[in-house]
C-alpha cells in the first residue's frame, strides 16, 4: 500500500510539473509576459484572441493562480476594461476559485516539496505560526484583503488539516470582493484616487490586526449570544 502511494505521489508531481512547463511555455510563446506590464497590454492582449477572449481571459486568470507571475486583480482590472464589471467578474470568480481549489488540493497531495516550489522558506516560516494557532480567521481575513498574496496562502492552507468543504466555503466568502472592486475599476465604474487606496489599505491593516488579536473573543460573545 505505501508503495502504491508513493507511485502516485510521483506520478501526481511529474503530471504537474509537466503541465506547469506547458503552461508557462504556451504563456511565454504568445506574448502574455510581456502584455503583462499593464492593464492596456494585458487588454491588448486577449482581445487579439476574439472571438474566444473570454476563454483567453479565463484561462489565463486560472493561470494567474497557478502559477502566480501577476496578481489576479491585475488581470481582473483588465477584464472589467474589456467585457464589462458583470461578465469579468463571473469569469474571474470562477476562474479564481477553480485555481484556489487546484492548488489547495496540489499542496495536499504533495505536501511540502510542491509548497516550497512556490513559497520561500521564510515566507513557510511566517505564516505557518499563525497559520496554526488562528487558521480558519487568519486564512480568511487575509483572503478577504488584497494586499496578501491569496495564491500562496491557499497553497499553505492545503498543508493544514482544514476540511476540504470550510475551505472552499471561506475562499467563495472571502475572495469575490476585492476581484469585483478591480472589475469595476477596470471598467471605470468606480474609481478610487491613489490616497483613497492608501486609506483602504491601512485601515484594512488596521482592521486585520484587530481581527487576529480579539478574534477569538468576539466569536466566544457571539457563540453566546446565539447560544441564549
Amino acid at each position: 500500500m505505501e508503495k502504491r502511494q508513493r507511485q502516485i505521489w510521483w506520478l501526481t508531481l511529474g503530471a504537474t510539473l509537466l503541465l506547469l512547463a506547458l503552461l508557462l511555455c504556451g504563456l511565454w510563446c504568445s506574448g502574455f509576459f510581456q502584455a503583462a506590464g499593464s492593464t492596456q497590454g494585458l487588454h491588448a492582449y486577449i482581445e487579439h484572441f476574439t472571438p474566444y477572449s473570454h476563454l483567453v481571459y479565463f484561462l489565463v486568470q486560472l493561470s494567474s493562480v497557478i502559477l502566480a507571475p501577476i496578481p489576479s486583480n491585475i488581470i481582473a482590472a483588465a477584464g472589467g476594461l474589456l467585457f464589462g464589471t458583470l461578465w469579468a467578474f463571473l469569469l474571474t470568480v470562477g476562474a479564481v476559485t477553480l485555481g484556489s481549489v487546484v492548488v489547495f488540493q496540489l499542496s495536499r497531495v504533495l505536501g511540502k516539496p510542491f509548497a516550497e516550489g512556490f513559497i520561500s522558506r521564510r515566507n513557510l516560516d511566517k505564516y505557518e505560526d499563525v497559520f496554526r494557532k488562528k487558521r480558519d480567521l487568519f486564512l480568511f481575513l487575509a483572503l478577504l484583503f488584497p494586499f496578501f498574496p491569496d495564491d500562496i496562502l491557499c497553497i499553505m492552507a492545503g498543508l493544514t488539516d482544514i476540511p476540504f468543504r470550510r475551505y472552499l466555503l471561506l475562499v467563495v466568502l472571502a475572495r469575490p470582493w476585492g476581484l469585483l472592486a478591480a472589475c469595476a475599476v477596470g471598467d471605470s465604474v468606480l474609481h478610487i484616487p491613489a490616497w483613497g487606496m492608501a486609506v483602504l489599505g491601512v485601515a484594512g491593516v488596521v482592521l486585520f490586526l484587530l481581527a487576529l488579536k480579539y478574534g477569538d473573543s468576539i466569536q466566544e460573545f457571539i457563540m453566546k449570544k446565539l447560544g441564549r
